[in-house]
């Protein structure tokens, strides 16, 4: 039926066609009269009876990421962008996890430590997404967030996004996965995947477990990893999941009754500890937790049921006993459904980061990632544990720590990987490691991991054993960080230029744009800043180079956040938008058979790393030129690479 003459159906007729699908002139009564038969789907193409609906679709890929929360998409992104082709899936119609507007936790990271930093903020994936959003999503709106995480992924050519979709059968090759099947339940359809690597990110690692990958849950006793912070003996308990929730103002006082579930608040005994005191009454409170010694994913709904009972108790007392005037106009506007979770199983590697590793900060020659959240241990029973404080917070850092990639691959199953708080970690570890952006960096150094694993043919110890340094200067060239491991790499040829010049200093030095550092650390600066815009920066060769591309990190100021919060009171110090210390204009020029060649121009620039490709020159001479900031009176760099 042409488009026109469907709307001229009659009234009868628009109505039968709103009921079942389109499919061209299989399903209609047309208004020129033509009977067709609709089309029987039980019916198969000789008439027998087709028993199973579901749709079956198989797809060949690289590398498998189940879980699209931040560390799932870093890790997806991560590999595609390294050359795999990557099927990333999601059991939920939104991205983000615990970040999305299903959960809302805020993508916090390394903050509070003990040095004149006290911020150092996570770079690569999650940095750009953060960046991203401000750009795209000023109001603030966790909505329009699950957006800008959902173009984020479908724009990365080799990656396809399965959404709605759930890991439900892992099948076996001795010790390696061959493919797992998963159900999309929007569509009906159960894919196959094949792949060479797959990558649990999922949290509480459905996949790995069912393919049979060492894990544990609960808490060591002390002796077994000397960890002065664990508990005398072991036990199952694991820190429990919590509800987020937002207030609206109403502009007038507004009644609250309780739903006839909830739960009465012991306000007396629970404000006795500083960490359960009620300081606003904007967003949720993250000690209204709940967890279990036993089981915490098998008892999730009963969980989730008792969490909603004392939450609505907790928000009985905010509005009607009379001690939160402030709250006399306040209504809910949100609350979540769905438990946002800490921790449950944590899957083995070759090695377990434990507490005295972070304390100590053990230096790892396999170091991929950097932590510094506090240890942060919630306490056992959560809410319905008035006894004990919400959270110990046992140690603050006063520098960040070193994660290896051993805490990344299975033990025992030799193509899977891992990222998120379910890495090979103690629990007292996974106290400071399961931070949203701590996980975020995890993901993406799995996700390099997989693709060279591909590329290589190897599994990931294979890699370790075999690869290592290419795999840490390659998350070094793509703008991640570990301490105490400058990059190096001998593809760079901007480290052999025989000069560097810029056309201004005010602070730094032009050469340390080749000290294989891309952030400043305490006491020790590792960039070079301008006096002023319109600024150049040159590297000469003696001898003709051959190069197709220049890679230059630029300055997002790393000791300041930049997280999206429920709360605006917490926007304090934050600059709500794109940094204005970032490069936001900027020309890349070569001199080829001596004159000067425009290689490339950038406008509107987003991101702190910037990699501008163009076709095969062959030059003496590369030079930059910085129009415009977003709003910064200087230009500052911390690397420039030319490949």
């Amino acid at each position: 039926m042409k488009r026109r003459k469907f709307f001229n159906t009659s009234a009868k007729g628009a109505l039968a066609a709103g009921l079942f699908p389109f499919f061209g002139d299989l399903t209609a009564q047309t208004s020129e009269g033509t009977d067709k038969r609709l089309f029987n789907w039980n019916e198969g193409v000789e008439g027998q009876i087709k028993k199973d609906p579901v749709r079956k679709k198989t797809l060949n890929v690289d590398v498998v990421v189940v879980g699209g929360g931040m560390s799932g998409i870093s890790a997806a992104v991560s590999a595609a962008r390294n050359g795999a082709k990557v099927v990333l899936v999601q059991d939920r119609p939104v991205l983000g996890g615990n970040a999305s507007s299903e959960m809302r936790v805020t993508v916090n990271g390394v903050q509070n430590l003990q040095n004149k930093h006290r911020v150092e903020r996570e770079t690569g994936i999650v940095e750009e997404l953060l960046i991203e959003n401000w750009h795209y999503n000023p109001q603030e709106s966790y909505p329009v967030w699950d957006h800008v995480l959902y173009n984020y992924v479908v724009r990365e050519k080799n990656l396809t996004l399965l959404l709605n979709t759930t890991a439900k059968d892992v099948f076996m090759d001795g010790n390696k996965i061959k493919s797992i099947v998963c159900r999309q339940l929007t569509t009906e359809t159960d894919f196959t995947l094949n792949a060479a690597i797959f990558c649990d990110c999922s949290g509480d690692g459905l996949m790995a477990a069912t393919a049979g990958a060492e894990f544990r849950m609960g808490r060591e006793g002390k002796a077994e990893f000397n960890e002065k912070y664990a508990p005398e003996e072991p036990d199952g308990w694991v820190m429990g999941d919590c509800f987020m929730m937002i207030t609206k103002d109403m502009g007038r006082p507004v009644p609250f009754y309780p739903p006839d579930y909830a739960l009465p608040f012991n306000a007396k005994k629970a404000f006795e500890d500083k960490h359960r005191k009620i300081k606003q009454v904007k967003e949720g409170f993250w000690w209204v937790e709940l967890s279990s010694d036993t089981d915490i994913i098998g008892e999730r709904d009963e969980i989730r049921h008792r969490l909603m009972a004392h939450f609505y108790g907790v928000w009985d007392h905010i509005k009607n006993s009379g001690d939160f005037p402030e709250a006399a106009n306040l209504a809910l506007d949100w609350i979540g459904s769905i438990p946002g979770r800490r921790e449950s199983r944590r899957f083995m590697g070759d090695y377990i980061l434990t507490e005295g590793d972070l304390l100590g900060n053990t230096q790892f020659d396999d170091a991929i990632a950097f932590g510094g959240w506090s240890l942060d241990e919630h306490c056992p029973g959560g809410i319905e544990n008035l006894d004990e404080p919400a959270s110990y917070f046992h140690a603050r850092f006063s520098e960040v720590y070193q994660i290896p990639f051993r805490c990344l691959y299975s033990k025992n199953i030799d193509n899977l990987l891992f990222a998120g708080r379910n890495i090979s970690v103690s629990h007292i570890a996974l106290s400071s490691t399961r931070i949203i952006g701590t996980c975020s960096m995890l993901g993406q150094a799995a996700g390099a991991a997989a693709a060279m694993c591909v590329q290589k043919g190897v599994n990931p110890r294979g890699l370790y054993k075999k690869h290592m340094n290419q795999l840490q200067e390659q998350l070094l060239r793509d703008d991640s960080y570990f301490p105490n491991r400058p990059a190096n790499d001998p593809m760079d040829k901007a480290k052999k230029a025989d000069l560097i010049v810029a056309s201004s200093t005010s602070s730094g030095n032009v050469k340390l744009l080749l000290d294989g550092v891309s952030r400043d650390e305490i006491d020790k600066p590792h960039h070079w800043q301008s006096e002023g815009l319109n600024a150049e920066l040159q590297l000469e060769w003696r001898s003709p180079v051959n190069l197709t591309s220049v890679e230059m990190k630029f300055d997002t100021n790393l000791q300041r956040k930049m997280m999206m919060h429920k709360n605006p009171k917490k926007n304090e110090g934050q600059i709500l938008g794109i940094p204005p210390e970032l490069a936001k204009s900027f020309v890349v020029e070569a001199r080829v058979k001596g004159n000067w060649k425009k290689l490339g121009a950038v406008d509107n620039n987003k991101t702190r790393l910037v990699k501008v490709n163009f076709d095969k020159i062959k030059t003496t001479a590369v030079r930059v030129k910085i129009d415009e900031t977003y709003g910064a009176p200087n230009v500052k760099m911390f690397e420039i690479r030319c490949y």
